[in-house]
Parts: C-alpha cells; structure tokens; sequence
C-alpha cells in the first residue's frame, strides 16, 4: 500500500523515511510507540512518519500521543489528527498526575519547545517543563522497563561552543553556568540526562539519548528566533535580511525526513546511555546563511549585517551516529533550504477562489 503524507508535507519527503527506515520496521511490528510533544514541529514529522510506516509496511504499529492543545492540532491537521494509528492524551507533561493505560514498546520523549522568548521571558516554566516532564515520562516508561525509551535532548547541553573547536563532539565536556537564569534551556537539558542516568542505573528505563543541533524544513516556525525560518520569510516577503551578529558565526542544518530517520534509529538501535549527536555536519556562516536564503528565494533582497559581535559556532560533530548506526545526510545543505523555501512559498501561495 501506498503511504502518504497526513501533514501537508511533500510525496518525496515521506518516500526517504520510508526508503531509509525499512531496516527498523521489524523492530517496529506490533509496537506502541508513546510520543511527547506530539504537535510540535518534530512531533508532527514524526506522528506523520509513523503513520506511513505502519501503512507502507502493515506493521499493526499504535501512537498514544501526548499533547496540551489536541483540538488546536486538530485545526491544523485533522487528517493526520484522525489517523486511526493514534490515540491522544490531553495532558501537560510537567502534571504528574498524567498515565498510560496499557503496556508500551517504546518512547519518544520531545515535549519541549526550543523557545528562546520562553527561555528568556519564564525561565522557570522552561525548566519544569523540561525536568518535570521528563520525570514523569521516566516514572510512566518504568511500567514498562524492557521499553525504549528516546530522550531528545540538545546540543546546547555543551555550552559555548570554543572558537577553536570546528565541531562538537560528544565527548566534549558539558559546560554551562548555572547562576546565569538565561541557561534554562541548557541546564534543563543536563538535568533531564542526569534523570535519564538514574532511571538506567536502578533499571527501571533503558534510555537513548539524542542531542539535536539545528533544523530547517516543513512545519519549522517562521516567526521565532531561528535565524534560517526569518531569513526566509523576509527573503519571500522582500524584506531586508538582517543579522543581528557580524554574520560569522557557524551553523549547519539537518532537514527533517533525515531526523526523523535519526532519531528513529537511535530509538530502536542506539546503545542506552550512550549519546549521539543529531544534525549535519555540512555548515556555513550565517551570512553565508543569509546569502544562500536570498538565492533560494530569488529575490533581490538585501542582506545587512548590523551587529559588531559574532557569538560562537553551533556545529555537530556526528561521526559517532554515522559511524556506529550507518546513520547518513540524504538532504544536503543547499537542498535543505530550496525544500523549505518552497514550503512556505506554498504555505503563503494565495488560495483560489
């Protein structure tokens, strides 16, 4: 049978999970996959790529999926809402009052919104929801121990990245300051591993780790404080591109089908405890960035540089997920960007009458 996408995204997007994930269906047949912040950005890829596997494969695969705001997902995607694959839970995850009725198989915890205005502004909610949140998934996943379970975390658990690293690896010591407020995000993150290392050690959950970099595709926020979602947006819209920065600093960005790969296949085979880094190892300046946004967007747009200060590089170095779990870059860089630039170039298209 055929499967195809219950979110808007593209044939070709939903084919590549399909070619590059046949290797885990066997491990997937007659699973009951919880997954945590379903309707956001990488739940939706994610809610969306399980429900083609499962059909694609007949692999009788079952989704609980965890959301505050259900009905609003609804709004947005009330086909991939209504698959009959999923069974939704109204729940916050920082609520410890929150189950699962019925036995699991694996777990895809991301309820966390990688918000800097969040991080900024509530500083408090932020880390709750992150440490909470993960305490109660790891107090649900112990009913089931011989479960999987998938922590997507972050590499900002590494802290500033030194000017004279060109990646980071994860290896790399995890620093930050925890007297600077502004680091809940980060600090939340190295809590939530820390609570990931409890639950293995007294063996009431066999965890995965994931560490996401940087992202840019479908169903990504155009309005937040992702530089390459503005640097699109304002190139379509014929705004001037601005950085903040002098533009010098390095990024790289994975797109989401090749994520969803990831992290499917750390879920599934990864070592517990062991993390791995998720991104692609591909970078370049974010004036560069910027420059490659306006190409792709085809527009005379002009590019202006109005900070003097640069901030620090932001690049994986993947070579453990590559290396050990023959995990890949299908999207290269430059594809990345057209993909997502005609994503909302379609999103914004005007309607016919």
């Amino acid at each position: 049978m055929n499967a195809g996408s219950l979110s808007g995204l593209e044939s070709r997007d939903i084919a590549e999970v399909l070619a590059q994930s046949q290797r885990l269906h066997r491990s997937l047949r007659g699973a009951r996959v919880l997954v945590t912040g379903a309707t956001g950005w990488f739940g939706t890829w994610l809610l969306d790529a399980l429900v083609a596997i499962n059909r694609a494969a007949s692999l009788d695969l079952r989704i609980v999926a965890v959301s505050r705001r259900p009905a609003a997902f609804a709004a947005r995607h009330p086909r991939l809402h209504a698959a009959c694959e999923i069974e939704w839970i109204t729940a916050d995850v920082r609520d410890s009052t929150w189950t699962v009725a019925g036995p699991l198989t694996h777990v895809v915890h991301g309820a966390t919104e990688a918000s800097a205005k969040l991080n900024r502004d509530d500083p408090q909610r932020m880390f709750d929801t992150i440490v909470d949140g993960t305490r109660n998934v790891l107090r649900i996943a112990a009913a089931d121990p011989d479960a999987k379970v998938l922590l997507v975390g972050s590499g900002a658990v590494y802290g500033v990245q030194p000017a004279n690293l060109q990646a980071l690896s994860e290896d790399h010591a995890l620093v930050s300051n925890p007297l600077d407020a502004t680091q809940a995000y980060a600090e939340g993150k190295r809590a939530a591993e820390h609570l990931a290392a409890i639950a293995h050690a007294s063996r009431s959950a066999h965890v995965k780790l994931a560490r996401c970099f940087a992202f840019a595709g479908p169903h990504m926020p155009f309005d937040a404080h992702f530089a390459v979602g503005n640097f699109i947006r304002d190139a379509l819209e014929g705004d001037a591109i601005r950085i903040a920065g002098n533009g010098l600093p390095r990024r790289s960005y994975l797109y989401p089908s090749d994520l969803v790969v990831w992290l499917l296949t750390i879920l599934v085979e990864g070592q517990a405890m062991r993390p791995y880094n998720v991104g692609a190892h591909e970078s370049l300046s974010i004036r560069d960035l910027a420059d490659l946004c306006k190409v792709s967007a085809g527009r005379a747009t002009e590019v202006v540089v109005v900070g003097a200060s640069g901030g620090s590089d932001y690049v994986p170095d993947t070579t453990r997920a590559r290396t050990e779990l023959g995990l890949e870059v299908r999207v290269p860089l430059a594809e990345t960007i057209d993909r997502t630039t005609a994503w909302r170039r379609r999103l914004h298209a005007p309607q016919p009458a």
